[in-house]
């Protein structure tokens, strides 16, 4: 367990946070010639074409420092501010982060939002400058802003180039030496924390988790803590640019389970998967409860879809658990979901996912921000 390193990458969008993952696998030599491409963690056809990342993306990577062989386990996660809530997921499964700043657009807002999440989560942070081969960078006054942020040295500041690959080596170092190794007790029951799922039609729900305390074996009877449900580890494994089976996951480690669940609503994020015969006492707290801004209803465009509506937005909901919906009927459209985003961008891209991902056509209604004036209107009536 010591020689295990769990980070996430934390910055405003377009700092270039995607091309830095793209950097470190690269140099841990985890990525062939053959499966090198831009934006690598970027999965959804969504994320290249819009320049954006959307999901969190787990990867592992190994890398040797001073004779050493070391296991990081790199989350890599969104910039846009919809999207705060897998990033809060992610830090809830890591120690350390960097804080990657664009040497010409300096210190951004998301960026200061993504850091108070960290530091609230007790993460050690690394400050990258990137993009400090621009023309238009000012590495000096960036790296002045920074140290004024955080209250750490200027040599402590790593400039780099994710697009070059100046700086990577001492990003490897510093998280190396930096980030603590995962704390856990191997003897004790198990227990670990669910910080990601996704829908596969073939083998089900496929559950992400970082094991705090004892380990997951193959063919093992686990439990999930929330719903009291019992189930088989058909396969379990470790996260890297392809799932690869492995007999056991340990303490500390990040890892994949499969149990051959098809009803998404049986997986909750943030949920605690233990020993059904030896549980766990204390369920591991869930991430930041995040509240929807933006409400609009998304409707079939044949009322007889309804139902594969619903089918579909609980799988979305699986992939994305900041999506809140519930049923509703309107006089013109019939049967749909009155559904709660985290902004404009969040509901566009639901929106898109349903039609690309679900083969789902839909309307969606005009979206509308709810609130209520202090001191005017009563507690219980919102307008």
């Amino acid at each position: 367990m010591k020689n295990i390193r769990n980070f996430c990458i934390i910055a405003h969008i377009d700092h270039g946070k995607s091309t830095l993952a793209d950097r470190l696998l690269d140099f841990t030599g985890s990525v062939t010639e053959r499966e090198k491409k831009e934006q690598l963690l970027d999965t959804m056809d969504l994320e290249r074409e819009r320049g954006i990342t959307i999901k969190s993306h787990a990867v592992q990577m190994d890398y040797t420092y001073q004779g050493e062989e070391y296991v990081l386990n790199l989350i890599d996660t969104p910039g846009h501010v919809d999207f705060s809530y897998e990033v809060s997921r992610s830090i809830a499964a890591c120690e350390g982060a960097l804080l990657v700043v664009d040497a010409a657009q300096s210190i951004q807002a998301q960026t200061i939002s993504n850091l108070y999440l960290a530091l609230e989560n007790d993460l050690e942070i690394i400050p990258v400058l990137n993009k400090v081969d621009l023309p238009s960078a000012s590495p000096e006054e960036v790296t002045d802003d920074i140290v004024d942020l955080l209250g750490c040295r200027p040599e402590e500041v790593i400039p780099a180039s994710a697009k070059t690959g100046i700086g990577i080596e001492e990003i490897l170092s510093a998280i190396i030496e930096q980030v603590p190794a995962p704390k856990g007790n191997l003897d004790e029951p198990l227990q670990a924390l669910i910080f990601d799922s996704v829908y596969n039609s073939f083998r089900g729900v496929e559950t992400y988790f970082r094991v705090i305390n004892g380990e997951i074996k193959k063919g093992q009877k686990i439990k999930f803590v929330a719903t009291d449900k019992s189930y088989f580890a058909d396969e379990v494994g470790t996260l890297k640019l392809t799932q690869h089976p492995k007999q056991s996951i340990k303490a500390g480690d990040v890892g994949y389970l499969i149990t051959g669940i098809k009803d998404a609503r049986e997986v909750k994020v943030g949920d605690t998967i233990t020993d059904s015969a030896n549980p766990t006492q204390n369920a591991i707290a869930g991430f930041e409860d995040v509240k929807p801004m933006v409400f609009a209803g998304i409707y079939p465009v044949d009322t007889e879809d309804f139902e594969e509506l619903r089918s579909s937005m609980e799988k979305l909901q699986l992939n994305d658990a900041s999506l809140v919906f519930t049923p509703e009927s309107s006089a013109a459209l019939g049967f749909g979901f009155r559904c709660g985003f985290l902004g404009m961008l969040h509901m566009e891209i639901i929106q898109e996912r349903l039609e690309r991902e679900f083969d789902m056509t839909v309307i969606t209604t005009v979206p509308k921000a709810i609130m209520r004036l202090p001191g005017r209107i009563p507690k219980n009536h919102w307008s």
